[in-house]
């Protein structure tokens, strides 16, 4: 098989969560423009999970916008029937839905906790149990890719960097870090490819009013050796790639894609 041939999602069925903007959005559309017909997930906005239908659609793809919540096993599993439904069996999924409650330890509820926990681990779960069972229900097609089915959780640089006034968020990602090599290990030899992304200071709306802050991006690039803030497309880029035979061998690896920031920059000068 020639190189380029292996980056080609043609003729594969992908499902994302959480594709109503921000980094969801540009995992389908770059799976889209791979070649994959895309199960676009929302919860909230329709009208953002229609936009993001739009974009693959203009890409001449095929997309369909569904709504579920990814903390609810009964609505899981009626979102996999719809994009089955839809698109037919599936090739790729993409756990990327989540959410943050930010406050400081004294004044988080136990609601903030647990609807954080619920949509970013208790979610990937359900996504990932259900994933496993629909791609051992397809079966291999070799003509299409070599893995009987590819999931992807996102995850972030926080699943290896402890964040102050975040406890919930950073306990969901570590959470999520273990979730993901546990699963690899439990389903690799079925030629399920399990792994995760780790975006770093990506530019969403979700960090919009910090960057916008007087000085607010200077003290994030302060935090990333490269100098620049990340791109949705930067971890599009790299979802699509994971979901494609030329990651073949790459199985329960965290890919971070954060421009250095993991590599502790304020120690560059000797700590």
């Amino acid at each position: 098989m020639a190189y380029p041939d292996m980056l080609s999602l043609k003729g594969q069925s992908a499902l994302v969560t959480g594709a109503s903007s921000g980094i969801g959005r540009a995992v389908a559309v770059a799976l889209a423009e791979a070649g994959a017909d895309v199960a676009v997930n929302y919860h909230g906005s329709r009208e953002g999970a229609e936009r993001t239908v739009e974009m693959i659609h203009a890409l001449g793809g095929t997309a369909v916008a569904i709504r579920a919540d990814v903390a609810s096993e009964s609505d899981v599993k009626a979102l996999y029937d719809t994009a089955e439904q839809a698109l037919g069996p599936l090739d790729i999924v993409v756990s990327n839905a989540g959410r943050q409650k930010d406050a400081a330890i004294g004044d988080m509820s136990l609601d903030a906790w647990n609807a954080v926990i619920s949509t970013n681990l208790t979610g990937a779960f359900l996504v990932g149990r259900e994933a496993v069972l629909r791609f051992r229900r397809k079966g291999m097609r070799p003509e299409v890719s070599r893995a009987l089915g590819k999931l992807i959780f996102n995850s972030s640089v926080h699943e290896r960097i402890p964040w102050a006034f975040r406890v919930n968020y950073a306990a969901s990602k570590g959470g999520l870090k273990l979730l993901m090599e546990s699963l690899a290990q439990e389903v690799s030899q079925e030629r399920i490819r399990v792994n995760s992304v780790a975006p770093g200071a990506i530019a969403t709306e979700i960090n919009r009013a910090e960057r916008e802050k007087d000085d607010g991006e200077k003290a994030m690039l302060a935090l990333i050796p490269y100098k620049r803030i990340g791109d949705p497309d930067d971890i599009g880029r790299a979802s699509a790639w994971l979901a494609s035979d030329a990651s073949d061998y790459v199985v329960g690896q965290t890919l971070f894609i954060d421009g250095g920031m993991t590599l502790y920059p304020e120690f560059r000068g000797g700590g």
